[in-house]
């Protein structure tokens, strides 16, 4: 893994993390499938393949994070060579004893180098201090290699919300448990 420095962000780098760019590409989506049958409701999600891969656009603007404020969520930035990387964004405001993971965005040429898991790991030692149990990550059904990334650190699949996101895409969820 590249040598990357993980912290807060100051406000003269927000116009570095504008620079990201959060789309992302997938040959992969888990896909919902729902049985509605009298006393019984059944659903399952299973990994497709899809025919040819698709670029999928982030679902969460920099202008819409900056806009709901960092009055309740925080903000960390892995940087290499002074220059922003990637970002996650977090809250322990809304669930008691969770932190919960929103965004986490990492430049293109930087994924699958560690950066994430960097950046998920600062978030553990984050938790802990804080005394929280649990982290929660959110992601886009699409988000291949995030499921990916979450299933490999430990953190099992938990819930769903239909059009959770302004695009309308499906949220899945996924927690930790630190205790």
């Amino acid at each position: 893994m590249p040598e990357v420095e993980i912290r807060s962000v100051v406000a003269s780098e927000i116009n570095q993390i504008n620079d990201l760019d959060p789309s992302y590409t997938t040959d992969y989506v888990w896909q919902m499938d729902r049985i509605l049958e009298e006393k019984q409701v059944s659903i399952s999600f299973r990994e497709v393949r899809l025919p040819r891969s698709v670029r999928v656009d982030y679902p969460r603007s920099l202008d819409v994070i900056i806009k709901d404020g960092l009055q309740n969520y925080h903000l960390l930035i892995a940087s290499q060579g002074g220059k922003c990387v990637g970002y996650i964004r977090f809250t322990d405001y809304f669930v008691p004893l969770t932190t919960w993971v929103t965004d986490l965005v990492i430049s293109g040429k930087m994924r699958r180098q560690g950066v994430a898991t960097a950046l998920l790991i600062a978030i553990q030692d984050w938790t802990k201090r804080k005394k929280n149990k649990n982290i929660l990550l959110e992601m886009q059904s699409k988000n291949y290699s995030a499921i990916c990334l979450a299933q490999k650190l430990g953190f099992e699949f938990c819930g769903f919300q239909e059009k959770y996101y302004s695009s309308q895409d499906l949220a899945l969820f996924f927690i930790l448990n630190l205790r």
